[in-house]
């Protein structure tokens, strides 16, 4: 387990995060895998998902822009797995991309926790603890 991941999600569940997760892009393959995980009976490391070029990838992936959705209908339409995230009690989300100016996305730091909880005071919280964590972050993913 990588001690950057761990510190983080520990430093995000602190200010209200309920589920943490981070994936790596495999563009090559055409997936995103999971590479740290705050559930993982529900979202184990070993798993993957598509990477389904629709408008979270427009504007997480290729507009390298944190994806926010205070609500489950915001995200439903790009989540396939809705339904278990909203059985776990979660409505809301954040998808952090992480990369280097002049690099590709590494993958994303994703968030989540009950509805309306990305406030802007927290979002910028969340956009501090990934500041102080960007280059330990671009390490981890860049060598996976």
């Amino acid at each position: 387990m990588s001690d950057t991941y761990a510190k983080l999600h520990a430093d995000c569940a602190a200010r209200g995060t309920r589920l943490f997760t981070v994936t790596v892009q495999d563009e090559a393959a055409g997936l995103a895998r999971r590479s740290y995980t705050s559930h993982a009976v529900e979202y184990p490391v070993s798993g993957t998902k598509p990477l389904t070029r629709d408008g979270w990838y427009d504007q997480c992936i290729g507009g390298r822009q944190v994806f926010v959705a205070n609500t489950v209908p915001e995200f439903a339409k790009y989540f396939f797995d809705h339904a278990l995230i909203t059985s776990l009690g979660l409505g809301s989300c954040i998808n952090i991309p992480i990369f280097q100016a002049d690099g590709p996305v590494y993958g994303t730091v994703n968030l989540l926790a009950e509805a309306g909880h990305f406030t802007p005071e927290k979002l910028a919280a969340y956009a501090a603890l990934i500041a102080r964590d960007h280059a330990a972050l671009v390490a981890e993913m860049a060598q996976i």
